[in-house]
């Protein structure tokens, strides 16, 4: 299975459903919270483009955030996504 990091900030609660998503999934991730990092967020907009949370990296390759997460999911494509 490919490697999932998500990168979120405290009080977020599209954070919290993407979490919960995973865990309901049973989908294990790694959280990097930036909520007191300003210069992990400017990098991570630098890289992904996005300033919203969370952000959803699969293996070096940005998903985007929950909404494209649930969108994945409910399509079916999230498994393919993770699959080596």
């Amino acid at each position: 299975m490919k490697s999932i990091t998500m990168y979120t900030t405290e009080a977020c609660p599209f954070c919290r459903s993407a979490k919960a998503l995973l865990a309901k999934r049973k989908i294990d991730y790694q959280e990097i919270n930036l909520a007191r990092d300003p210069d992990g967020r400017a990098e991570l907009t630098e890289r992904t483009g996005m300033v919203t949370f969370p952000q959803i990296v699969i293996d070096g390759e940005t998903l985007g955030g929950f909404q494209e997460l649930m969108a994945a999911d409910r399509a079916g494509r999230l498994s393919g996504l993770l699959a080596t």
